[in-house]
């Protein structure tokens, strides 16, 4: 997974900088029907996953990331990328990457596969990323968020950007529309973690020769989400990246840059639960960060009704608090938190 420009730290030696912070595309269809309400093309199956593998293969290509794994359970195709993940539903696409990939140059082709094999159109987009480490290193649109949000509004209609958190500090921006029409439960689970401790990140170094089955259960990832089914991937000389597959079309995926001086892992899931503060006590157990950005995404289907009673912070005995925000949309609500590790504990 390492690649990236020359960084040199205090002893005045070179090390190589990996971006593990993601850009994070969700984009949600439906079908395509005429000014009379008849279906544009109605012999076509209403179902992503039929675009054939080549053609998203040769988008991945535009996006600079390519596929290492695939799994399948249920409702849900999954892909290992080269830099993160890749989940594929009925209506739902989820591209992650991270590194310096160029995520937003995959919209239009998606957009035309959507349309050419389902008779799909786009209705409803969430684009989201934490502030980058070295914005400085990253292709010259997404140096800035503004700048995205300028190609994204020339996309969609009715666009909304956001940033949550400290502008001087670590902050998540997110844009979407304020017209969502999904009404199938949907709530995601986000956990962006730095500072990483040395003796768990050292699961995830000197790969090469190691079986990711290893790594999965050595590091407790395994034990994470029970009912899970995991395809895991280590990256040689280290790095490592898991999808899980729930139920129908439940989803965790996490992904791990475990270098001293940018740790970085995620963890996301859109695990159906009425509130959350267990699997974020295993969490932050399993990787004792330094620092984290949490958010919780919820509609009003969702089992857990509001992101805010979900996400008690049952963690504070060992984090501080250094903010906290709750905001409400057309059929969304977020919490978003962000937290720094107490240095006694």
């Amino acid at each position: 997974m390492d690649q990236g420009s020359d960084k040199v730290n205090n002893e005045g030696s070179k090390l190589t900088h990996y971006e593990g912070t993601e850009k994070l595309l969700e984009l949600w269809f439906d079908t395509i029907t005429l000014e009379n309400g008849e279906v544009k093309k109605p012999k076509l199956p209403d179902d992503l996953r039929v675009i054939p593998r080549d053609e998203i293969a040769e988008m991945l290509v535009k996006v600079k990331c390519e596929i290492v794994s695939f799994s399948e359970r249920d409702e849900q195709y999954a892909y290992v990328l080269s830099e993160s993940s890749l989940f594929i539903s009925k209506r739902r696409l989820i591209l992650k990457t991270c590194g310096m990939t160029t995520i937003l140059a995959s919209l239009e082709p998606l957009i035309t596969l959507a349309e050419k094999y389902c008779n799909f159109k786009v209705v409803d987009i969430f684009y989201s990323r934490k502030n980058f480490m070295r914005p400085d290193l990253q292709h010259s649109l997404y140096k800035s968020f503004e700048d995205e949000v300028k190609y994204l509004d020339s996309i969609f209609d009715r666009g909304a950007a956001y940033v949550l958190g400290r502008m001087n500090g670590d902050c998540w921006y997110l844009y979407t529309l304020d017209n969502s029409s999904i009404e199938q439960p949907d709530q995601t689970l986000e956990i962006l973690m730095t500072e990483l401790d040395d003796e768990i990140m050292a699961h995830f170094q000197n790969t090469k020769g190691r079986k990711s089955e290893a790594v999965t259960k050595d590091s407790g990832i395994a034990d994470l989400l029970p009912d899970c089914m995991i395809d895991g991937f280590v990256f040689d000389p280290c790095g490592y990246s898991m999808n899980g597959l729930l139920q129908n079309d439940g989803y965790v995926t996490i992904h791990v840059t475990p270098e001293k001086e940018f740790s970085y892992v995620s963890f996301e899931t859109n695990a159906s639960m009425e509130e959350y503060s267990s699997l974020v006590e295993r969490i932050l157990t399993t990787f004792r960060p330094g620092k984290f950005v949490m958010t919780l995404f919820t509609n009003e289907q969702a089992a857990c009704r509001s992101s805010r009673g979900a996400l008690k912070e049952t963690f504070l005995d060992r984090y501080t608090r250094q903010d906290r925000q709750y905001s409400e949309f057309k059929n969304y609500d977020l919490t978003f938190g962000h937290y720094i590790r107490d240095k006694k504990a």
